[in-house]
């Protein structure tokens, strides 16, 4: 048994390193610049501070609506071209995402805009597991390609565990 399964586990091992290659550099490369993203501000600005840490908002919906229309490369007229808010009342700010992936950070007790640049984490996130190109291939690539990958893992432990018992045995 344990020499037929010393030549699946090979047999796995090899065949099943050739599908998974471009989908797996994908997602090592995307994984290796997404922890960093926090120190790296291409991928994500940096989070700035405003006037006022934990204290109330003093700025209103409205305000948000015009501070964001304010920028032109946000694109954004109305509310359905913001993606999401995100506020940080313990850094005195409010994160507004657009749907073009713009993002602007704006003072909790001024309305003034501490930050305008483009947010590339959700992008590369997108990427990273596949949503990017669609739901079917997050499904039928990503989840099998993270399966077979899973095997190799199972079939490379076997594989360097093999020679250390084969040792033990001549001993």
């Amino acid at each position: 048994m344990a020499k037929n399964w010393n030549w699946w586990s090979r047999k796995l091992h090899r065949w099943g390193a050739l599908p998974t290659a471009l989908p797996l550099l994908l997602v090592i490369l995307t994984g290796l610049i997404l922890q960093v993203k926090k120190q790296v501000a291409w991928v994500q600005p940096p989070t700035a501070s405003g006037t006022a840490k934990n204290t109330t908002p003093k700025i209103d919906w409205l305000q948000v609506l015009d501070v964001a229309r304010s920028v032109p490369q946000a694109e954004v007229d109305d509310w359905q071209d913001i993606d999401r808010l995100d506020v940080r009342p313990s850094k005195g700010i409010l994160k507004v995402r657009a749907v073009n992936h713009w993002e602007l950070q704006i003072d909790l007790q001024t309305s003034e805009l501490l930050s305008s640049t483009h947010r590339r984490s959700d992008w590369i996130e997108s990427l990273h597991d596949g949503s990017y190109f669609s739901d079917a291939a997050k499904l039928w690539i990503f989840l099998p390609n993270g399966m077979v990958l899973l095997g190799l893992w199972l079939t490379g432990c076997w594989l360097w565990y093999l020679p250390l018992s084969r040792r033990k045995k001549k001993r």
